[in-house]
C-alpha cells in the first residue's frame, strides 16, 4: 500500500499523545495518518510522523466515484490504502 502525496510535514509525538489526538490537532482523519505512517497500534513518544497537508485531503460527496476523483480505481487504492468509497469519507486526491 503506497500513498502518494505532494506535500507533507513532520511532527514528533509528545508524551501522552495518541494517534487520535495528533490527527485531530492537524485536522487529518486518524485512518489516513495511520496508513501514511504504517501504524498498526498506538504511537509512542518521540516517534516522527508524516502529517499530510490539509489541501491534500478531500471529503467525498454522494454520487462521486473513484474514477471521477482519482482517475481510476487503482490510483484511488494506491493513494488511500482502501477500495472503500462512501459519502463523507476523507480521502487523498
Amino acid at each position: 500500500m503506497t500513498l502518494v502525496l505532494k506535500q507533507v510535514r513532520f511532527y514528533r509525538v509528545k508524551k501522552g499523545q495518541t494517534l487520535c489526538s495528533v490527527a485531530r490537532a492537524f485536522g487529518v482523519p486518524p485512518r489516513v495518518l495511520a496508513v501514511l505512517n504504517r501504524l498498526e497500534g498506538e504511537i509512542e513518544e518521540g516517534r516522527v510522523l508524516e502529517i499530510p497537508q490539509k489541501e491534500n485531503v478531500y471529503t467525498v460527496r454522494g454520487g462521486e466515484s473513484k474514477r471521477m476523483l482519482c482517475g481510476s480505481a487503482e490510483k484511488f487504492r494506491e493513494k488511500n490504502g482502501t477500495d472503500c468509497l462512501y459519502p463523507m469519507q476523507e480521502i487523498f486526491l
